[in-house]
C-alpha cells in the first residue's frame, strides 16, 4: 500500500501512525497540496490527503475512511477503534472532537495561507479560533477525569488517542493554544506524553504551509 501526502498534515499522520502501531507496511509518497496538486488530483478529485493508494492501485481518500479499513485489515482484537458497544461510541466520539479542533485549525491557516491580506476575514477567523478552544476546553475535562490513566478509553491505545495527539501538535504549530501554563493543564499533559511514543516521535514533519501557485 502507498500512502499519500505529508506527515505535516494531522489526517495524513494519523493515518500513518495508525498503520504503524497496527504493523501495516506502507509507501510512503511525500507529496505536498501544494506543490503536487496535480498528482494527488489524479488519485482524488478533492485534491486532499490522505490517500491510501492499495496494492490493487484502488485509491482510497479520507482519512476517516482509510482508517475504517485499516481496522478491518487488523481485525477487531487489534483495530483503533472498538468493534461495538459503549467503547466504540466514546472513542469515536472523542477521535470526532480531536479531528474538530484539527479542522478548526486547518481553516484557519487556509484563511491565511489562500486569501491576500486584505481580503482575509477576521470575524471568521475568531470564531473558527472560538470554536477550537472551545473544542479544547472539553477535551480538557475528559482528560483531567483520566487522570493518570494511560489512555483516554479503556487500557490501551485507541484512535482517540492518535488523533488527538496528531491535532494538538497540529494545532499548537499552526495557530497555537493559550500561552497561558495554566490554561488546560491535562490536556496539554496528555498530548506530551502521547507525543513521546516511538510512533509518534518516528512519524513527524514540523508545518509548512503550502506554496500555491
Amino acid at each position: 500500500m502507498k500512502l499519500v501526502g505529508m506527515f505535516d498534515s494531522p489526517y495524513v499522520r494519523r493515518v500513518a501512525i495508525s498503520m504503524r502501531l497496527l504493523d501495516l507496511p506502507f509507501e510512503h509518497a511525500n507529496w505536498s497540496i501544494g506543490r503536487d496538486q496535480a498528482r494527488i488530483a489524479e488519485l482524488n478529485p478533492l485534491g486532499q490527503v490522505p490517500v491510501l493508494v492499495l496494492d490493487d492501485g484502488e485509491p482510497l481518500v479520507e482519512s476517516a475512511v482509510i482508517l475504517d479499513y485499516l481496522d478491518q485489515l487488523a481485525g477487531p482484537e487489534r483495530a483503533l477503534v472498538p468493534a461495538s458497544g459503549e467503547m466504540r461510541r466514546r472513542v469515536l466520539g472523542l477521535t470526532a472532537l480531536a479531528a474538530g479542533v484539527a479542522d478548526k485549525a486547518r481553516l484557519q491557516i487556509s484563511e491565511r495561507v489562500f486569501r491576500p491580506p486584505g481580503m482575509q476575514h477576521e470575524p471568521l477567523r475568531m470564531r473558527l479560533r472560538a470554536q477550537m478552544l472551545a473544542t479544547c476546553h472539553r477535551l480538557e475535562t475528559v482528560c483531567a477525569e483520566r487522570g493518570d490513566a494511560e489512555w483516554l478509553v479503556g487500557d490501551r491505545i485507541t484512535q482517540a488517542d492518535v488523533t488527538l495527539g496528531c491535532a494538538l501538535t497540529y494545532a499548537t504549530e499552526t495557530v497555537g493554544l493559550p500561552a497561558e501554563e495554566a490554561a488546560l493543564p491535562a490536556l496539554r499533559a496528555r498530548h506530551a506524553r502521547i507525543s513521546q511514543l516511538p510512533a509518534f516521535r518516528e512519524i513527524y514533519l514540523p508545518f509548512d504551509a503550502p506554496v500555491i501557485g
